[in-house]
């Protein structure tokens, strides 16, 4: 059952680096591209930080943070004693999200965004971005709602 929680990591590395590689081929930096009038719009950034551009150029912090992560998120998908569907589905969207931005690290020494939200002064983000976010609050919702209820039953 874990294979199935690897393919969805998968799958958001290969879309988080296919969108990548369309907007660096496609984009010069800086160049926006509305794509839903009003509400999503391409915008090429090179993020050479974390969220929010903090810690600009710490590259050796962030690979070690990222190794970190993704040997505690391989743990905890594998580790029979945390079995919940929905516990290892945020944990492979987050995986799939540190592996995606972990490559652009160790290949362009940055990290590139693009997802830029019209409607909202929010910072620029890509899809790895948004797995990380969304697994997360997948994770706290089960560790808010659900967990107590595993350890009951086990």
């Amino acid at each position: 059952m874990q294979f199935l929680y690897l393919f969805i990591s998968l799958f958001v590395v290969l879309a988080d680096q296919g969108l990548k590689s369309y907007i660096v081929s496609h984009y010069s930096v800086g160049e926006v591209h509305q794509i839903i009038p009003g509400i999503l719009s391409f915008n090429y950034l090179q993020n050479d930080g974390a969220a929010w551009n903090i810690l600009t150029g710490q590259m050796w912090l962030f690979y070690g943070i990222s190794v970190i992560a993704i040997g505690v998120c391989l743990y905890f998908l594998f580790n029979k004693k945390y079995k919940n569907a929905l516990f290892d589905v945020g944990l492979a969207l987050v995986l799939g999200g540190i592996i995606g931005n972990f490559i652009d690290r160790l290949h362009l020494k940055y990290v590139v965004d693009m997802l830029r939200l019209d409607f909202i002064n929010f910072n620029i983000f890509n899809i790895a971005d948004t797995a990380i976010t969304i697994g997360v609050l997948i994770i706290f919702i089960y560790l808010i709602f659900f967990a107590d209820k595993d350890d009951q039953n086990a």
